[in-house]
């Protein structure tokens, strides 16, 4: 090819990195992109500059809580207790904008709003959701969510080893939990608990400060290390009945919190797979090996088609299912197919974007790697893709293949 051919088919300008192909985003209302975007410019002016060092050290960039409380977004999909009671939609695109720059702070916020909060908003009474949710909504008390145990991950319906026992007006909680997010430095965990008498999970309002519960930060993890995960114990931990979630008696309690939390996660997915697309066109239009950017190669076209190809499908499915929540009709089955599908998508994705970058994927400073590995614990926590996919199966076969 001459040089003037080569000229002629060189862009002038080059299009921006875009994981929004088919404009999802658009579906929201006026007020509620505001806030999207919103969201979108503080993860890019406050955490994309500082989020690799963090990651780097196992730390948690507390300067930024003072930055996210201004924002105004804590408990964002629910109504009043001081909550901005907005839709699950828009809860389900500010956790994609969140983990587009990075899958730690949005979890993190999805620890809190959607797995603490919610356990309260869901199972509380009024007088537990006056007391609680304005402090959280307002990020002044941080919360955690305790269900997953040493022992027991997948099977915590049926295998729950943390005991709670009555005694009087207060419960006296035993037992550990582990991989608890937040639960290292914010003020109150929901723990979950079987009642030895008659041998229901129940839920608690516990506050880390309580007699008999004591947390060890987790140090050795690969994934998500900005959150800061906690190994909790429980040794004759005394609790109020005053902070016994008064509707969390049974698993099923626990499963409404979960349901509403995965969609979320598949959301959250979404955002990690279009971050590391993003910085890999980014990447791949400056790039230049034998004389021109790799961008230009038939081979580094078709992994970015792979990659927004995926992003595109599992974005349907997230506004599918959001809207399937928004009328009440979401069930177990549909947040574990977006969840299981959402999170396999994203983990070829990330993958692929490492590909593309070759051996300076793996660097930090190219941000790949950081969602390569937290992808990893997307991909598991919230139900496993062998979890969701029984849970599916069940659904459609009337058969239930679980132990």
């Amino acid at each position: 090819m001459s040089s003037n051919d080569q000229a002629q088919r060189s862009p002038k300008s080059l299009p921006p990195a875009n994981g929004d192909f088919y404009s999802v985003s658009q579906t929201l209302n006026d007020d509620d992109n505001a806030i999207r975007l919103k969201v979108r410019a503080f993860m890019e002016r406050e955490v994309e500059p500082i989020i690799n060092d963090y990651w780097a050290r196992d730390a948690f960039p507390f300067e930024l809580l003072p930055k996210m409380q201004k924002l105004g977004i804590g408990g964002l999909p629910y109504q009043g207790y001081g909550c901005p009671g907005k839709s699950m939609m828009l809860m389900g695109f500010v956790m994609m904008e969140m983990a587009r720059v990075d899958a730690s702070i949005s979890t993190f916020f999805g620890v809190h709003t959607g797995l603490a909060m919610g356990s309260i908003f869901l199972c509380g009474s009024e007088e537990q959701k006056t007391k609680w949710l304005p402090p959280m909504a307002a990020l002044e008390k941080i919360g955690s969510f305790g269900l997953t145990e040493p022992e027991t991950g997948s099977g915590t319906a049926g295998g729950l080893q943390t005991t709670a026992k009555r005694d009087g007006d207060s419960w006296i909680l035993n037992g550990q939990k582990k991989w608890i997010g937040n639960a290292t430095w914010g003020q109150l965990t929901i723990i979950w608990a079987r009642d030895v008498d008659d041998g229901q999970v129940k839920g608690f309002i516990v506050e880390n400060d309580t007699a008999g519960f004591t947390v060890e930060k987790i140090v050795t993890k690969m994934a998500l290390r900005v959150v800061q995960n906690g190994l909790i114990t429980l040794r004759d931990c005394r609790v109020p009945d005053a902070q016994h979630l008064q509707g969390a008696n049974s698993f099923k309690d626990t499963a409404s919190v979960l349901r509403m939390s995965r969609a979320a996660v598949a959301w959250e997915s979404v955002g990690c797979a279009t971050g590391a697309y993003e910085h890999a066109l980014r990447y791949a239009q400056k790039r230049e090996q034998f004389g021109k950017p790799i961008a230009s190669f038939q081979l580094i076209q078709d992994l970015l088609f792979r990659m927004l190809g995926n992003i595109t499908s599992t974005q349907a499915l997230c506004l599918r299912l959001s809207q399937l929540q928004e009328q009440g009709i979401m069930k177990d089955e549909h947040a574990s197919l977006a969840k299981g599908i959402c999170t396999v998508r994203m983990r070829e994705t990330v993958g692929w974007a490492r590909e593309l970058l070759g051996a300076n994927g793996i660097l930090l400073e190219h941000h790949i790697g950081r969602f390569v590995a937290d992808a990893e614990a997307l991909y598991s926590y919230e139900g496993t893709r062998e979890m969701n996919s029984l849970i599916v199966g069940k659904a459609v076969t009337g058969f239930s293949a679980f132990v």
